[in-house]
This record gives C-alpha cells, structure tokens and sequence, in this order.
C-alpha cells in the first residue's frame, strides 16, 4: 500500500511541476517590456517556476528551475545566434544568462518552512541570484559591447539587467505576497512545505 501512495504522490508532483514549468513558459512570452540586447519584464514568468520549490523544496525546485532553463535556452537559441558572438561567448551567455540564471530560481525554497515572510525572502533571494547571474554575462561577456561614456563594465552591467530584473523582482514578489493571502492557496502549499 506504502508503495502506491509514493508511486502517486511523484505522480502528482511531476504532474504539477510540469504544469507550473508550461505555464512559465507561456508567461516568459507575454513581455510588458523588452530590453534591446536580451531580457525583458514579462508577466510574472517567474513566479511558477518558484511555486516548485516553494512546494516542493529546494531539490526538487533545482531541478524544475533547471528543466525551465532548458526550455528558456530553446526558445532564445536562435536570437543569441544572431548576435554575433564568437562560438565561446555563445557558450558563455547561454550557460549565465540561461541555464544558471534561471536553474537559480529553485533557491525560492530555502525559507519555505518559515511562512509567508520565509517564503517571500526565499522568492528575493532567488531572484537576487537570477540578477547576479545576468551582471557576470555581462561583465564578461558583453563588456566589450560597452556603450560610449560607459566606463566601467560593472556599472553597466548592473543598470542594463537591473532596468528589467528590478521590475520583475517586484513584480514577483507582489504576485507571491498576493497569492499567499489567499487562505487556500496557503494551505495548499502548507501541506507540502512540511
């Protein structure tokens, strides 16, 4: 008998994981604003993806990060190709702007166990390591495309990802903040955050 639940509890769990990964992806297309050289603010793209480790831990949340990066990765593939990078620098931003910087989102899990206030620092620093992420591609990859009167590549860096990562921190965390005020919504990942 112990066998089947398990058996249906990973059910349930990949079933919901996927859910929240295909949502993602349709919310990563709905851009309210897109930025010129890559990222843009979309409606809430992220928040799905730290649902998983929200519910699930920070593991399980690693891995739906990382299977999110993938999908990302397929999606913009093309568009980083045209950039005209040399064939390290594709390798470079594909695996900082894509792979790591979105696999970091199963970090949201951290403080799951300690209510919504845990829940919402999990959610910031998640999203705080997306950003960092995007400032090291830049830096190292994009440093070179440095525009005139910019002197230092990590000033830039930070306000070009900052112009679009800031709008979206606040805007996934209004939408975490939002959705765990509604009392079965919060009882919902309660049960799983045990």
């Amino acid at each position: 008998m112990a066998s089947k639940t398990n058996s249906s509890t990973n059910v349930k769990r990949l079933v919901v994981t996927a859910m929240l990964i295909a949502l993602a992806t349709v919310l990563s297309m709905i851009k309210i604003w897109q930025m010129p050289l890559g990222g843009s603010v979309t409606l809430l793209s992220m928040l799905p993806v730290t649902l998983i480790a929200i519910e699930y831990g920070v593991g399980w949340g690693l891995g739906g990060a990382f299977v999110c990066s993938l999908i990302q990765t397929a999606l913009s593939f093309s568009k980083v190709l045209s950039w005209g990078l040399s064939p390290l620098a594709v390798v470079g931003c594909l695996l900082f702007d894509y792979a790591i910087a979105f696999t970091v989102l199963g970090f949201a899990g951290l403080f799951r166990k300690k209510g919504v206030p845990g829940i919402c620092a999990g959610v910031a620093t998640a999203l705080v390591l997306r950003f960092i992420c995007h400032i090291v591609s830049g830096v190292l990859i994009f440093g070179s495309w440095l525009p005139e009167g910019w002197g230092n590549p990590l000033i830039y860096s930070i306000c070009y990802n900052g112009a679009y990562m800031l709008p979206e921190l606040v805007l996934t965390m209004a939408g975490t903040i939002i959705l765990f005020k509604i009392p079965g919504f919060n009882k919902l990942i309660a049960g799983n955050a045990e």
